[in-house]
């Protein structure tokens, strides 16, 4: 295993500092989301991270980069290239329902929304749609992993790590509200 200080960036995102760190070895985004008024820091990403893969996050934070591959797909996507995101590889652990969560969720296109309900199904269990809401609260990898594209059955925007006004502002760039 890698010893090499995990990367990260900071790029805004729908008007919200967006955080997201890596590993320089693979590429893999390992934790990603916002920085909000109680988290300015955006702290809470590496104590998730910490809790999930002590290991990982024992890992030095080399200082933020502003170029490569990763900072320039969020900036493309907060320009409003929306697909620019959606090859950035991923990785965090996961039980075999969540990841399959987690993939159904990278299969929501930008400027659609699904319930947690489809979601469930498209999981492929559409029985278990509570495990696929606690998929989505789970999920250590925002953005990139989608979860702010999840709905409730009768439209409400449901919840989100971050807030409801972030998770408004990202379906109203990505087209998904008007």
């Amino acid at each position: 295993m890698s010893t090499a200080p995990l990367e990260c960036t900071i790029v805004d995102v729908a008007g919200h500092p967006f955080h997201a760190i890596w590993t320089p070895e693979d590429g893999a985004v390992r934790a990603a989301g916002f920085a909000t008024g109680a988290d300015p820091d955006a702290e809470s990403l590496m104590m998730r991270l910490a809790a999930l893969d002590p290991d990982l996050a024992a890992r030095e934070l080399a200082a933020p980069r502003d170029t490569g591959a990763i900072p320039d797909a969020l900036r493309a996507y907060a320009a409003g290239e929306l697909t620019a995101i959606d090859d950035l590889a991923v990785a965090q652990p996961e039980t075999p329902f969540r990841g399959e969560v987690w993939r159904a969720l990278r299969g929501v296109p930008a400027g659609a929304a699904v319930t947690y309900t489809e979601l469930a199904g498209l999981a492929g269990r559409p029985s278990a749609v509570r495990a696929a809401a606690s998929g989505c609260a789970n999920n250590l990898v925002a953005l990139i992993v989608p979860c702010h594209r999840i709905v409730r059955t009768d439209g409400g925007l449901g919840g989100y790590l971050f807030g409801t006004d972030i998770k408004e502002a990202l379906l109203r760039l990505e087209g998904a509200i008007l």
